[in-house]
Formats: structure tokens, C-alpha cells, sequence
């Protein structure tokens, strides 16, 4: 599963004692929220039923915060979590099914990142904008809001956010005697291979290079790296993804391949080949999502331990250029026909509430999206690549905000992954997608 999406990161279970202690459950709850007492049920006195939709939990984390929900509204709103798929594309395939036929049994949708423009061209899901104001959307990360941001009005809150991060083994570069972070990828390329010829790794550089959204968000952040867009900032229907940039940052990737730090198996790698062969021991560096750092402290998934990996932004082109990390992470959507508009935003406060977003955090292994929470010692402690990783966190990118990205993706999946295989220059794949992009989006606007 890709770039936030797919199965829950791993986590401890817990109990009801664990979550009180964290939600300060009581009168803070109930000021930090405004969530018990403040609806009333349904017009007949009795309470408001909804359908909160989700992928699967591994954790129990997210059951456990419905349940907390509906015990602090009991005769109020009851809500029932609805596992969906757990693959991305199933799972927003089976809710634009259900969507687009005006069904209203879902009322508040857990969605990827890339889905709000999509789902909000198609009139799915509600305007926020009014119950959502600036001032509260300031507390948030920048980046999800953009995501969740379509011509100039909000459609989602952001829940738990994703970044791309490089890990590498810093027991390795300090033997190599390499100190300091590293800037630019021809940096990282010549310490991976000093590195490799020091140690004897198999691979100085894994990451996700398959056909696959993972692979779009791993190209993205070569362009972007390097100076490049797909779409233009200020005219974002504009294709402009065939430049000098773009080609720079796509050449940058195959290079990887063609000066022999990355294995040509990349091409097929997904986060979970990628993880396995460095928390083999077989890799120095890898780029990957911070749900991976954990697998490190699991003697069954790692031979590696978490005190001999480092973690920093993802190096760029040239030195002046801006690190970006592809933005991943959930948000919490109304179902525009609902018919429980206001018990679902209450349900909406309720979860991306700060209590709520640290619940989660120490004990769903994600990352909050509050701004604030990123500088909690407990969340900190609990989740130490938030600390390690505050650099790519803190400099993540949304892919191209538009109702037509599912149909862009596809097209950048296979064209970027060609390139990266060898069988088309990154000169052409840019040509090509300029081509093919723009011809989606004047399809998409006639």
C-alpha cells in the first residue's frame, strides 16, 4: 500500500485506562472540544446514528476512539466505524462507487491526501469552510490544509500526516568517518559507495521506484528536488512538468541505477521490499515513510537496531534548492449527503481534536497534523522519527492538488517508471506527460 494509505502502522494495544490518562477525559475534554452535550439527537429526540469509514486498524486505536465518542455522547450520536479496504485504490474505488450514486450511509470518510480536489469537483463532500475557519486551520501543518484545499475553500481536517524521510545507517557513515548531514544526492551517492566499499553492503541506496503511486511520490521528489512541478502554483490546470527541471530531477533517479548505488530491483520496489533489505542490514541508505522506523525495534523485522539509524530530509539537486518530502496522511471528509451534517462535524472535532491526535499518535504510531504536537515530550518520546525526521515532516509537499490526479497518477506511474527502467529518456518521459497530462485536464474541464 502507498504513501499513506494501506494497512495502520504497528502499534501496543490499549485499554481504557490508557486512553483516559491521555484524553484527560472530564472538563478539559470537554473545553478542548466542545463536543459533549453541544448536539442534541435527531429531531425526534433520539440519537443520531453515523458511519465513520476508515481502512482496516491494526492497532485498535481507532476503535477505541469511537468508542470514547460515543460514550461521551451517549443519547446524542453513536457512530459506527466501517472498515473499508485496505488497499488505496480498492478503497477509493469502492467509495466513489457508493459516491457517486448520492449514497448517503456513509457520514464522515476517512480519505487519502490526494482525494480531496476529486472528491469536492464531484460535489461528494461538504464545504468546510464556515465550520472550519482560518484561525483554527492555522493550528494545523500547512501542507495537509493545502491538500485539503480546492479553489479557495476547505473540504477536509487533517488527521495524521506523512513524510518521505532518508534513513541511513549512522553506525556505518561514523566508521567511514562521515559526519554531517548531507546536502546534495552526488553527495549521497559518493558516501554510499565509500560506505559500501568500507562495509561490504550489497546496496548503497534503496527506494520505491514501481509502478505504483509509491513510485509517482518518490519521481515527484526528484523533480521537485531538483526545481521542477507538474502543475503551475499559480494557474494549477496548466501542465507544466516538461522543463529543464523535471528532466534534471528524472535523470537524477535512473542515475541512481546507472552508477550502481541503487539495484536495478528498485524498479519494483515498494516500501515494504525497500524496508526489508535495509532493516536486513543490506543497505546504507533508503528513502522510505516514518511508520518504517518502528520495525526497527521488532527483533522478528530487523537486524539492525533503531541506535544505529539515522534519519534526515531528503538531499537535493544543487545547493539552493528546497528539500521537499512528498506529503502523505489521512483527513476526515462529510459525505455531502449525509443527512447528519452537524452530528458528523462533531464527530470531525471530536477525532482531529489535540487529545485525540496524541491518543493516536503514541498509540497508532502515526504523526499528528497539529502543529503544537510535534513539540509534546510524550509524543516525542513515544515516536522518537517525529524528532529525527522534523526536517522532511516540516517540509512535506501535497502532489498536485486537482480533481483529475487519479488519472494523472496513472499516467505518471507508468511513464516514470520507465524512465527509471532505462526504456524511455527522462527527456521524452517528460514530453510525453506534458502531452498526456494537459490532454486529461482539457478533457476534465470541456
Amino acid at each position: 500500500m502507498a504513501e499513506g494509505g494501506g494497512e495502520g502502522p504497528r502499534g501496543r494495544r490499549i485499554n481504557r485506562r490508557d486512553f483516559l490518562r491521555l484524553s484527560g477525559a472530564g472538563l478539559v475534554g470537554v473545553i478542548l472540544l466542545g463536543v459533549a452535550g453541544c448536539v442534541g439527537g435527531g429531531q425526534d429526540g433520539r440519537s443520531v446514528n453515523l458511519t465513520f469509514s476508515f481502512f482496516p486498524d491494526r492497532t485498535g486505536s481507532v476503535q477505541k476512539l469511537v468508542d470514547e465518542f460515543n460514550s461521551r455522547n451517549e443519547g446524542q450520536i453513536q457512530a459506527t466505524y466501517r472498515e473499508m479496504p485496505a488497499d488505496s485504490d480498492q478503497h477509493f474505488d469502492q467509495l466513489k462507487t457508493e459516491l457517486q450514486s448520492g449514497s448517503g450511509d456513509i457520514d464522515v470518510i476517512g480519505g487519502d491526501v490526494i482525494w480531496p480536489a476529486q472528491l469536492a469537483a464531484n460535489g461528494w463532500i461538504s464545504d468546510l469552510s464556515d465550520r472550519f475557519p482560518e484561525e483554527e486551520r492555522g493550528e494545523f501543518l500547512p501542507a495537509p490544509i493545502q491538500a485539503n484545499t480546492h479553489q479557495g475553500r476547505i473540504y477536509g481536517v487533517p488527521w495524521y500526516t506523512d513524510a518521505g524521510m532518508l534513513y541511513y545507517r549512522r553506525d556505518l557513515l561514523e566508521q567511514s568517518r562521515f559526519s554531517g548531514l548531507l546536502e546534495t544526492y552526488d553527495e549521497m551517492k559518493d558516501v554510499a559507495k565509500r560506505v559500501q566499499r568500507d562495509s561490504g553492503l550489497r546496496y548503497g541506496f534503496v527506494f520505491q521506484g514501481a509502478d505504483y503511486e509509491g513510485g509517482v511520490v518518490n519521481a515527484l521528489e526528484y523533480i521537485w528536488n531538483s526545481g521542477g512541478e507538474v502543475l503551475d502554483a499559480s494557474a494549477p490546470n496548466r501542465v507544466t512538468i516538461d522543463s529543464p527541471e523535471a528532466i534534471r530531477g528524472l535523470q537524477i533517479e535512473r542515475s541512481m541505477i546507472s552508477d550502481s548505488v541503487a539495484p536495478e530491483g528498485v524498479t519494483q520496489y515498494k516500501e515494504q521490499e525497500s524496508a526489508t533489505i535495509f532493516l536486513n542490514g543490506e543497505a546504507v541508505f533508503m528513502r522510505n515513510v516514518p511508520r518504517m522506523y518502528a520495525l526497527a525495534s521488532d527483533p522478528n523485522e530487523s537486524k539492525i537496531r533503531p541506535e544505529q539509524i539515522g534519519i534526515s530530509a531528503l538531499p537535493v539537486a544543487a545547493e539552493g534548492n528546497q528539500s521537499h518530502s512528498n506529503l502523505g496522511g489521512w483527513n476526515l471528509f462529510i459525505n455531502a449527503a449525509s443527512k447528519n451534517q452537524d452530528a458528523a462535524w462533531e464527530f470531525i472535532r471530536f477525532m482531529s481534536a489535540p487529545e485525540q491526535q496524541k491518543f493516536r499518535a503514541i498509540n497508532g504510531s502515526v504523526i499528528p497534523t497539529r502543529q503544537s504536537l510535534l513539540e509534546d515530550r510524550e509524543i516525542l518520546d513515544k515516536v522518537p522519527v517525529i524528532s529525527s525526521g522534523r526536517e522532511a515532516i516540516q517540509n512535506t509537499k501535497p502532489r498536485p492538488v486537482s480533481p483529475y490526479y487519479s488519472d494523472m497518477s496513472l499516467r505518471m506511474a507508468k511513464q516514470f517508471n520507465t524512465s527509471l527502467q532505462g526504456g524511455v529518456s527522462p527527456e521524452d518521459a517528460v514530453k510525453m506527460l506534458q502531452e498526456e497530462l494537459t490532454t486529461i485536464v482539457e478533457r476534465g474541464q470541456a
